[in-house]
């Protein structure tokens, strides 16, 4: 189990502390959003216009479920909870942690909802969306950080101490 694994919403900062943390615990990074995009050879939101969300989350269970990787950190996508099958997988892999930031601050740092390649229906709100993840990402943590309102070196730190424990 030499792997860690961040999970939560899109704009939580799982891809940019994943990065960091990978560097600060020599270990090598990937992002499922981007191995999606490379074996798709599409942005995520062109999977989506070119099919459904359905169709992202189900490319995505088959990256996460046929994940064969160590000592790496593993940003996920924010939809990566709705596959338990990807899910056990990344379990297998390493601890699972949820970067949990309140709905009033993940507004701030998207922009870009609509167009972001966030897998929903399209009739669904961020508000509901964050609360439909939520449940699923607490399901699947081993730990949980807040990260409201922190720096990012202060969530790094976290991080390293929930590591070392």
């Amino acid at each position: 189990m030499s792997c860690i694994v961040l999970i939560g919403m899109p704009g939580a900062g799982k891809s940019t502390l994943g990065v960091q943390l990978a560097k600060e615990t020599a270990r090598d990074f990937v992002d499922t959003d981007v191995m999606i995009q490379l074996r798709e050879g599409k942005t995520l939101q062109a999977i989506i216009d070119g099919s459904d969300y359905l169709n992202l989350r189900r490319i995505e269970e088959e990256i996460l479920s046929s994940l064969d990787i160590s000592h790496h950190v593993v940003a996920t996508g924010g939809s990566a909870v709705y596959s338990d099958l990807g899910m056990n997988k990344l379990k297998t892999l390493g601890p699972v942690i949820f970067l949990d930031v309140d709905l009033a601050e993940l507004r701030q740092r998207i922009d870009n909802y609509d167009h972001r390649g966030i897998a929903r229906r399209t009739d669904q709100s961020f508000e509901d969306l964050y609360i439909e993840r939520r449940g699923l990402y607490n399901k699947y943590a081993d730990f949980v950080i807040d990260c409201n309102g922190k720096k990012q070196h202060v969530v790094l730190r976290e991080l390293q101490k929930i590591l070392k424990n």
